[in-house]
C-alpha cells in the first residue's frame, strides 16, 4: 500500500509537487490520534502528497523521535532540539502534553517500506544504490511498483543496475510474476554473480517451472565457478600481502646473514623496536600535535630506522665482533640479547599490547571486482617494493654497497685490497637492523605491538632467507613471495597449522637438494 502511494508521488502533477494543505492537515491530525491505523494512513498521505518534511518525519517516527500532543506534532532532533513537523522550523519552547507516537510491528513494516521508497528517489546516486541494496536483501514485494518507476527514471548506470538487481530479487520469488520476467530475473542475478545473488537463486520457490529451474541451475553453476575464481584471486592477493610482510621482516636478515654469516636471533627485536618507536611518535603527536597524526608514519620511519640501526651497531661492536667464526656462540649470544631487549621493553612499556593508529589514507578498504582490498595492506606492498628498490640501489650504486658485495664474495681478498672489513660489518649490521626497524613501522599497522612482536616473524624470516639464497636480495624477494602465496593457497585446504607444517617439510626437503637456496651466492660461510 505504501509503495502504491509512493508511485503516485512519482507522477508529474503540480498538485503532488506542491502537496495538498488539506491532506497534510489530515496526516498531522492522524499522527496525533495515537492510533496505529491512523499512523499508517498518515504515512501514506505524507508520501502521496510529496510533503517536503516526509523523510524527516518518517525517520523520526522510526527512531521514536516523533512527538505529538495537544494538536502539535514535533520532531526531536538527535541533539535534542525541537522542530515543527509541518515546517521544520525550530520551536522556542516545548508544547504541553507531548508524547512519542506509538509503533507496532505493522507500523514499523510500513515505515521501512516508506523509507525504502524514499531512498530510491533520493537525489544522491549513492543513496539510491544503498536503498536498492536494502530492497535486494528485504525482497519487499510492496516496493516493486516504486522500483519499476525508479528504473524508468534512472540515468546513473550503477544505480540502474542496482535497481534492476533489487527488482530481480523480488520477481524471482513472486509466484504470480510472468514466467518471462522471472527468467529475465535469473539472468540479472547471474550477471551480479556474488554470494547474495547465489543465495537468492537458491531460495527459488518450489512452484517454479522446469524452464525456470533449468535456468536457475545454470546460473548457480556459473556463479559458483566465478566465485571460485575470485576466491583463488583473493587468496593470491592475501599471499602477495603476506609475502610483502615476510620480505620486510627478512630482507634485513638477508643482508647481515649474507655478509657476516651471523645467525642473528635478535633480528625480530629490531622489528619490535621499530614498532615501539612508531607507538612513541604517535603518543607524542596525540598529546602535543594532534593535527599531524596523518603524518605520524612518515615521521616514525626515519626515527625507527635510526633507533634500530644504532642498537644493531651497538650489538655488533659490543658482542658479535668477538664471536666471528664461532656460530654456536653467536647464536646463543644473540638469543640472549633478544631476551634482554624483550624484557627491557616489557619493563618500560608493560606486557600488554599497545595501540598504534592508522592514518586516514591507510584506513578502510575497497572492492576491485570480487576482491576486497584493504588500504593498509596495499600500502605495505608498495612500501616493501620501495624498501627493496632502495636496498638494491644502495648495494649497486654506492661505495658502501660495493664494499659489502666485495666482503660477501671474498672477505680475505677484500681485506687485502684495503677494505676495512670490521667497519663494513658494523655498517652492514646497522643497515640490516635499520631495515628491520622500518619493517616494524609497517607491521604496527597490521599486528599487535607487544614485546613478543618480533618472535612471530623470526622463524619465517630465516625460512625465507634460506629458501631464497643467503645474501641474495632477489632470492629473498622470490622466497618471500613464494612462501607467502603458497601458505595462503594451502590454508583453505589444509588449515593454517598444517599448511605451515607442509611448507616447513617442503623447505627441509628443498635444502637437501639445494643447500644454498634458489639463488646461491658465495659468502664467508660458504668459504669456511
Amino acid at each position: 500500500m505504501i509503495a502504491l502511494a509512493t508511485l503516485l508521488a512519482l507522477q508529474p502533477s503540480a498538485a503532488s509537487a506542491q502537496g495538498s494543505p488539506q491532506a497534510a492537515d489530515e496526516a498531522f491530525t492522524r499522527l496525533g490520534a495515537d492510533s496505529f491505523s491512523d499512523t499508517n494512513r498518515a504515512i501514506e498521505i505524507l508520501i502521496a502528497n510529496a510533503h517536503p518534511q516526509a523523510a524527516i518525519i518518517i525517520e523520526a517516527l522510526a527512531d521514536g523521535r516523533l512527538l505529538a500532543g495537544g494538536g502539535a506534532v514535533v520532531v526531536k532532533t538527535k541533539d535534542g532540539k525541537l522542530l515543527d513537523a509541518r515546517t521544520g522550523a525550530a520551536l522556542a519552547s516545548e508544547p504541553p502534553g507531548l508524547g512519542a507516537v506509538r509503533l507496532n510491528n505493522g507500523v514499523r513494516r510500513n515505515i521501512q517500506a516508506a523509507l525504502g521508497g524514499l531512498g530510491l528517489l533520493n537525489p544522491d546516486a549513492g543513496k539510491r544504490i544503498a536503498a536498492a541494496e536494502a530492497v535486494f536483501k528485504s525482497r519487499d514485494v510492496s516496493v516493486l511498483p516504486v522500483l519499476e518507476t525508479a528504473i524508468g527514471k534512472e540515468t546513473d548506470t550503477r544505480a540502474k543496475a542496482a535497481l534492476r538487481q533489487a527488482q530481480a530479487a523480488i520477481l524471482i520469488a513472486k509466484a504470480d510474476a510472468p514466467p518471462f520476467d522471472r527468467l529475465a530475473a535469473v539472468d540479472v542475478l547471474r550477471e551480479r554473480g556474488d554470494q547474495d545473488a547465489l543465495a537468492t537463486l537458491r531460495s527459488l520457490p518450489g512452484d517454479a517451472t522446469s524452464a525456470l529451474k533449468d535456468a536457475q541451475a545454470r546460473a548457480i553453476t556459473d556463479i559458483e565457478g566465478k566465485l571460485a575464481l575470485w576466491r583463488t584471486a583473493q587468496n593470491l592477493w592475501y599471499g602477495l600481502s603476506l609475502g610483502s610482510v615476510l620480505l620486510l621482516a627478512a630482507i634485513g636478515l638477508a643482508i647481515t646473514f649474507g655478509v657476516m654469516g651471523v645467525i642473528n636471533m635478535a633480528h625480530g627485536e629490531m622489528v619490535m623496536l621499530g614498532a615501539y618507536t612508531t607507538f612513541i611518535v604517535q603518543e607524542v603527536i596525540r598529546t602535543r600535535f594532534p593535527g599531524l597524526f596523518d603524518y605520524s608514519l612518515a615521521i616514525a620511519l626515519p626515527l625507527a630506522f635510526l633507533v634500530a640501526a644504532l642498537v644493531g651497531i651497538a650489538i655488533e661492536r659490543g658482542v658479535i665482533r668477538f664471536l666471528y667464526g664461532r656460530p654456536l656462540e653467536t647464536l646463543l649470544a644473540t638469543w640472549g640479547i633478544s631476551l634482554i631487549l624483550q624484557q627491557a621493553v616489557r619493563t618500560a612499556f608493560g606486557p600488554t599490547n599497545r595501540e598504534v593508529g592508522a592514518p586516514a589514507f591507510m584506513s578502510g578498504a575497497f572492492d576491485l571486482g570480487g576482491l576486497a582490498i584493504t588500504w593498509n595492506r596495499l600500502w605495505i606492498i608498495v612500501f616493501a617494493a620501495l624498501v627493496f628498490g632502495a636496498l638494491l640501489a644502495i648495494l649497486k650504486l654506492t661505495p658502501i654497497g660495493l664494499q659489502m658485495r666485495a666482503v660477501t664474495q671474498n672477505r680475505r681478498m677484500a681485506s687485502a685490497m684495503g677494505i676495512r672489513t670490521g667497519r663494513v660489518d658494523a655498517l652492514t649490521f646497522g643497515l640490516g637492523s635499520g631495515v628491520a626497524g622500518l619493517a616494524g613501522v609497517a607491521l604496527s599497522q597490521i599486528d599487535n605491538v607487544s614485546p613478543n612482536l618480533g618472535q612471530s616473524y623470526i622463524i619465517d624470516s630465516f625460512m625465507v632467507v634460506v629458501f631464497g639464497g643467503v645474501g641474495n636480495l632477489w632470492g629473498t624477494l622470490v622466497g618471500a613471495m613464494t612462501l607467502g602465496i603458497a601458505n595462503k593457497l594451502l590454508e583453505p585446504y589444509a588449515g593454517a597449522v598444517l599448511g605451515k607444517i607442509a611448507l616447513l617439510v617442503f623447505i627441509i626437503l628443498f635444502i637437501q637438494k639445494r643447500p644454498r637456496g634458489l639463488f646461491a651466492q658465495k659468502g664467508r660461510a660458504v668459504e669456511a
